[in-house]
């Protein structure tokens, strides 16, 4: 019984050691190394000091296609920061291409948070989770509230719905014989009333025909903040 006892106090101890150092052991990788190709806005090859080469796709933000508008302007932007550069790469995540996915730094420039500053990224709202991501969101709306970059056009087709093969914009919906403009800050449910931001993957949903241009206004309304994009 007593052995019984210490085995499973032992077997105990064991667990919440392992739960207290893994999280150390994976936590974020630093990769540094010279930029030697900008593939678009969010995609960089950077070259290590053993001659490796890692294809780095930026954390948290998406920035248009080559073929969208300031699809361009992104890559040039990214090209202007990191050009044959040192970069150092915090990863957070590798994607299904194989590439690491990180925030990329380049003589002090968080390059990530660069981009969304000059209206040149979407904050990839489905993807972004850490801690900093509310602030990049924050910084989003101050781009858009200035209209910089990309936000000079009233409605802009975000580069993930791009991808799906629709040229219309995601931020403009017609349901119900309701409209839904896209310079809506946020689009709200008639049926659950929550209220989404429009990077949240629910803000064109079908019931989603109410649209307010200010949080509060959603609030006063009798509508909650989405427990996902927390608008």
């Amino acid at each position: 019984m007593k052995n019984s006892i210490v085995i499973n106090k032992i077997v105990y101890l064991l667990t919440l050691i392992i739960i207290l150092v893994l999280p150390l052991q994976i936590s974020a990788q630093t990769i540094t190394g010279k930029v030697v190709g900008i593939a678009d806005g969010d995609t960089i090859t950077i070259l290590d000091a053993e001659k490796n080469q890692h294809k780095i796709r930026f954390y948290g933000i998406d920035c248009p296609e080559s073929k969208q508008a300031f699809g361009r302007a992104a890559k040039r932007h990214t090209s202007n920061i990191t050009a044959r550069k040192t970069a150092q790469v915090e990863v957070y995540d590798t994607d299904r291409y194989g590439r690491a996915v990180g925030v990329v730094t380049v003589d002090g420039v968080n390059v990530n948070q660069s981009l969304i500053e000059n209206g040149l990224a979407w904050q990839y709202l489905r993807y972004c989770r850490a801690s900093f991501c509310g602030k990049w969101k924050d910084i989003e709306g101050r781009a858009r509230a200035k209209q910089l970059g990309l936000w000079k056009d009233a409605d802009p087709i975000p580069p993930w719905q791009w991808r799906k093969g629709s040229k219309n914009s995601s931020y403009v919906q017609k349901s119900a014989g309701n409209y839904v403009s896209g310079s809506s800050a946020y689009h709200g449910n008639v049926k659950s009333h929550n209220f989404h931001s429009p990077n949240c993957r629910n803000y064109n949903c079908k019931n989603c025909i109410q649209s307010f241009n200010r949080r509060e206004d959603a609030i006063k309304s009798g509508y909650s903040a989405c427990g996902m994009c927390r608008p």
